[in-house]
C-alpha cells in the first residue's frame, strides 16, 4: 500500500491528540456553571453569556484562522491560537465578575478556533487521499468527541480537590502542550493546478454566488444551537431537573450518586456515542448523499430531542438521550466539511469551513445565551429545548436542494 493511499498517517494521529486536548477543555465548560455563578452570587445568565461569547468568537475566529494558516502556516497558526487560548484560560482564572469572564472568552473562543476543526481539518483533508479523505475527516472529528469524553469528568473530579480557578489553570497547561506535537505536523497543499491559481477573494465570490452554499450556512446553524446549548446547560441542567438517584440501583452502585455527578458523566456519554456515530457518518460519506445524510441527522436529532423533553426526566431517560443525541453529535462536522471540499476543493477549504463554521457558532451563541436568559426568566430551559426542536427541523429541510456537483473553477484567459 503506498503512503498516500495510508489512512493513519502522522498527520492524522497529530491532529486527533491536538483536537482531543483542545475540545476536552472546551467541553468542561458547562460543569464550572454552577460553582461560579454559586460563589459570586451571579444569575444563570451571566456565565452563560460568557459561554456565548466564546462560541461567537471562535466562529469569527475561525475564518481568519482558516486564512491565517492558508497564508502563513498551518502550524503557525496553531500555535497562536493555542498561546491565545492558555491566556484566556489563566487571565479567567483571575476574573471576578461577569463582564471580566465574559470580554476574557474572546480570548478563549479565538484559541479553540486556532486549534479546533477548522485549521485541524483543512490539514487533515489535504494530507489524505481522496480515498480516505471522508474517513480522516470523521477520525479527526471523532478525536474531538473523545477529549469530550474525559473533559467534562475530568473537570468535575478537578473541582473535588481544588478551586475553578486552578482547574482553569491545569488546562492552560494542557492547551499549550500540543506545541509539542507540532513538528510531525507536514500536510502537503493538495490542490489542482486551477484551483492554485484561483485567489482566495475568486473562490469567495464563488462561493457566495452558489445557492448551495447559503443553504449549507443556514443548515449549520442548528447544529451550533443544539450542541453548545447541551455541552454549557445539560449539566446543569440533569443536576437540577433530573429525578433522584435511587440508592441501590445501577448507578448508584457504580459510583455515581449525585445528579451532579450524572450530568457531568451525560456529557461524557454524548462523546463517548459520538466516536461511533461520526466513524460511521464518515463511512457513510464515502458511499452515499453527503446532503441526504445530512438531512436524515438533523430529522433524528429532532425526534430524539422532542422524545427526550416530553417525557419525564429520570436517570434513565438522561444516559438514553446522550447515547441517542451522542449518535448524531458530530456526525454532521465530516460530511459538512466534506461537502466543501467536494464541491469547491482543497485550495481554501479552510476558510470555506470556516464561513460555514461562522453559521454554528451563531447558533452555539444563541443557544447557550437563551438557555440562561429562559432559566432566569421562567425557571426552566423547556422554551430553548422546542426551539431546537423547530431549527432542527428546518435544517433538516434546507439540506435537501443543495446541489452536490463540484463548482468549476475559472480558468485564466
Amino acid at each position: 500500500m503506498s503512503s498516500s493511499a495510508r489512512l493513519m498517517t502522522p498527520v492524522l494521529i497529530v491532529s486527533c491528540i491536538i483536537i482531543v486536548i483542545s475540545f476536552a477543555v472546551r467541553a468542561s465548560f458547562g460543569v464550572f456553571q454552577i460553582p461560579i455563578a454559586d460563589e459570586f452570587g451571579w444569575a444563570r445568565a451571566d456565565f452563560s453569556l460568557a459561554i456565548a461569547i466564546q462560541n461567537l468568537a471562535w466562529g469569527i475566529g475561525q475564518p481568519l484562522f482558516g486564512a491565517f494558516a492558508e497564508k502563513l502556516g498551518d502550524r503557525r497558526a496553531i500555535i497562536l491560537g493555542a498561546v491565545i487560548y492558555a491566556a484566556g484560560l489563566v487571565l479567567s482564572s483571575f476574573a471576578v465578575t461577569p463582564t471580566q469572564h465574559q470580554l476574557l472568552e474572546v480570548l478563549v473562543g479565538f484559541g479553540v478556533a486556532g486549534t479546533g476543526f477548522g485549521v485541524i481539518l483543512a490539514v487533515v483533508g489535504r494530507a489524505s487521499s481522496d480515498e480516505n479523505r471522508s474517513m480522516s475527516l470523521a477520525i479527526a472529528t471523532a478525536a474531538g468527541s473523545a477529549g469530550q469524553v474525559f473533559g467534562a469528568p475530568l473537570a468535575e473530579y478537578l473541582l473535588t480537590l481544588m478551586s475553578w480557578q486552578n482547574v482553569f489553570l491545569i488546562f492552560a497547561v494542557m492547551v499549550l502542550s500540543v506545541i509539542l506535537f507540532l513538528p510531525f505536523m507536514r500536510a502537503p497543499v493538495a490542490a489542482t493546478r486551477a484551483e492554485l491559481e484561483e485567489s482566495i477573494g475568486q473562490v469567495l465570490v464563488r462561493a457566495a454566488k452558489d445557492p448551495s452554499f447559503s443553504l449549507i450556512f443556514l443548515g449549520f446553524f442548528s447544529c451550533g444551537y443544539q450542541l453548545a446549548f447541551i455541552t454549557a446547560h445539560f449539566p446543569a441542567f440533569v443536576t437540577e431537573m433530573c429525578g433522584p438517584i435511587v440508592p441501590g440501583g445501577v448507578l448508584h452502585n457504580i459510583g455515581i450518586t449525585t445528579t451532579s455527578a450524572l450530568g457531568a458523566i451525560a456529557i461524557s456519554l454524548v462523546g463517548l456515542a459520538n466516536i461511533a456515530g461520526t466513524l460511521t457518518a464518515g463511512w457513510l460519506g464515502k458511499r452515499y448523499s453527503k446532503k441526504y445524510l445530512l438531512a436524515g441527522i438533523y430529522t433524528l436529532r429532532t425526534i430524539v430531542a422532542a422524545l427526550f423533553i416530553l417525557l419525564p426526566i429520570t436517570p434513565t431517560s438522561v444516559i438514553l438521550f446522550s447515547v441517542a443525541m451522542g449518535g448524531l453529535w458530530l456526525a454532521t462536522v465530516p460530511l459538512t466539511s466534506g461537502l466543501i471540499a467536494h464541491i469547491y476543493g482543497l485550495r481554501y477549504m479552510g476558510t470555506l469551513y470556516g464561513i460555514i463554521f461562522f453559521s454554528h457558532q451563531l447558533g452555539g451563541f444563541m443557544g447557550v445565551w437563551l438557555g440562561g436568559r429562559m432559566y432566569d426568566v421562567y425557571g426552566n430551559y423547556d422554551l430553548v429545548w422546542w426551539i431546537g426542536v423547530g431549527v432542527g427541523a428546518f435544517s433538516a429541510i434546507v439540506h435537501l436542494p443543495v446541489k452536490e456537483n463540484r463548482t468549476p473553477v475559472p480558468v485564466a484567459a
